[in-house]
């Protein structure tokens, strides 16, 4: 696609007249640094009164450079209707750089660092961006909200102002645009066997994690051929990391996958996650379980497909699980040829710290853009942002990304609900359809889909009974506090990084030697003093002292 000018003049005019977003975005801008004034951003392209609302139809055709995270599951096809649409209805076409999945972090990485990245780069987190803010390579999207109403509006409806502000870096600015969500999106959990559960007299979901472990006791009574009653999965990184995560913050900690910096906000400083009493409860907690033969030792150490073949196979009756996985376990065994089992997931039970999920579980960002710096720089620059805008924060950009197009690829009944055409499928809504959303269309895509649909309403429009009440369940609990924003400078933070990957390495070994006896729990206080001898105290304080800041 042919790149278009237009005279200064012109830009300059509309400039002037451009009309910015309905809500105030004083709380929300960036740090104060040397943003251009808006009659130095390129406007061609700009709509002169976009706003909420507003369907953004570039006023010529433009260009946006972007950098393509190609999934193997829909390869990216330049002819998907997707890419249509967005030329022929919206002026957009793209500079395409595509990189396989399998290549994504590090060739992203590698364009960010030398500054040869694109204009806009999807599927990034803010941790993925943060040690290329200090070589000037990525734009201080923070300076230019003024122009992304839709973003600002839901930012603030929502109450994600302190939610935005922990991504700013020392510099006061923010790098990344997340993915929102209006309510939090719990995920993982704990799949039982239902059908067993029933018929040892166990109706109803454990309340807490000790009524688990009783229920775990009686199936184990019930049903003595069972090896274990639970074996688990997810522990290539470090032991149990999905059901870690989940039930931490019923023990007043985080783990697994939201270990995170390793620390944890207590009300008023941070402390060092791995030696919290809320940790050593958690770990205790399982320790037991695998001391009375509850917890398969091996779900430690054994790799997915090996805890998914003793659920088959009838030597355990629960496993870790999510909306998804769930269903590949009932295909499973089906096609075993078990009769009459039954897969339920159970709503995470509550702790000793209250029916909580930690503020990992509990988040409202996913996924989000960065951008190249170069970006400020493009003639179409403010025409960008209002089509980043629309079509990430937008109701309708939204429900175009995950749905496609109304009369094409769904309708939309007078109640609202939306039917996905007969022909097309996407998570078993029309099994056995020829045609996939993502595949065949460019939709339900990750890179234009950053949250699934970010409202709830798109959220759920998706997803079945199960999972809908699974994620109202949840979202009843209390979300523990994640604290104020820590903000290092590029010296502190490389000082910090070193520091926790020491101390993570002890956390994990010896997470994984208490939960499986090979460390008694006696030897707490041991391992907590071998963790100061790390520099646990050290690490503390600056995290402490930038939080401060």
């Amino acid at each position: 696609m042919r790149r278009t000018r237009t005279g200064a003049a012109i830009a300059g005019l509309l400039a002037g007249s451009l009309t910015l977003a309905a809500c105030s975005t004083d709380s929300l801008g960036g740090g104060g640094g040397d943003a251009p004034a808006p009659d130095e951003l390129g406007m061609v392209g700009a709509m002169e009164d976009y706003e909420v609302g507003t369907e953004f139809v570039a006023t010529e055709p433009v260009t946006f450079s972007m950098l393509y995270r190609d999934h193997p599951n829909y390869p990216f096809q330049e002819d998907w209707p997707i890419l249509q649409q967005l030329e022929e209805n919206h002026n957009v076409s793209f500079d395409m750089v595509n990189v396989p999945l399998s290549d994504w972090n590090d060739r992203r990485n590698l364009l960010l660092a030398a500054g040869d990245a694109p204009d806009i780069v999807p599927s990034t987190y803010v941790a993925d961006a943060e040690q290329f803010v200090a070589s000037g390579t990525l734009l201080p999207i923070s300076d230019y909200l003024e122009y992304m109403p839709n973003f600002t509006a839901k930012v603030e409806e929502w109450g994600l102002t302190e939610d935005l502000d922990r991504t700013r870096q020392a510099d006061g600015d923010f790098y990344v645009l997340p993915g929102l969500l209006e309510n939090p999106k719990p995920t993982y959990t704990i799949a039982i066997r239902q059908d067993l559960w029933e018929g040892a007299g166990l109706t109803e979901d454990p309340e807490t994690w000790e009524e688990f472990a009783d229920q775990l006791e009686t199936i184990a009574d019930t049903y003595p051929e069972i090896e274990y009653p639970y074996s688990d999965r997810w522990s290539m990184n470090g032991p149990m990391e999905a059901t870690l995560q989940a039930a931490a913050g019923n023990f007043g900690t985080e783990a697994g996958w939201g270990y995170g910096d390793g620390v944890t906000w207590n009300g008023s400083e941070y402390e060092y996650t791995g030696a919290q009493d809320g940790y050593r409860d958690l770990v205790g907690y399982f320790a037991d379980l695998v001391d009375r033969g509850l917890l398969d030792p091996e779900s430690l150490t054994q790799d997915d497909d090996a805890a998914k073949a003793k659920l088959v196979n009838g030597q355990s009756a629960a496993i870790g699980s999510n909306d998804q996985e769930i269903l590949g376990y009932r295909t499973a065994l089906e096609d075993a040829g078990v009769e009459g089992a039954e897969l339920r997931q159970i709503v995470v039970p509550a702790g000793p710290a209250g029916n909580r999920m930690d503020s990992s579980t509990g988040g409202r960002f996913e996924s989000g853009i960065t951008f190249s710096a170069s970006a400020a720089e493009s003639e179409s620059f403010v025409a960008m942002l209002q089509y980043i805008d629309w079509l990430y924060y937008s109701d309708e950009g939204l429900e175009f990304a995950k749905w496609g197009t109304e009369g094409e690829t769904y309708t939309v009944a007078d109640d609202g609900t939306r039917t996905l055409d007969e022909n097309i499928d996407i998570n078993g809504l029309n099994p056995g359809a020829p045609e996939a959303l993502n595949t065949d269309y460019g939709y339900h895509n990750g890179v234009w889909m950053l949250a699934h649909g970010t409202t709830q309403d798109l959220l759920d429009s998706m997803l079945r009974p199960e999972v809908i009440e699974f994620r109202a369940a949840m979202n009843a609990k209390e979300v523990a506090d994640p604290g104020p924003a820590i903000l290092m400078d590029e010296l502190d933070r490389e000082q910090a990084s070193l520091q926790q990957s020491a101390l993570e390495d002890i956390v994990m070994q010896n997470t994984a030697a208490f939960i499986l006896g090979q460390r008694p729990m006696e030897e707490w206080d041991a391992y907590v003093a071998e963790l100061e001898g790390a520099g646990m105290n050290d690490y503390v304080e600056l995290v402490n002292g930038a939080a401060a800041e």
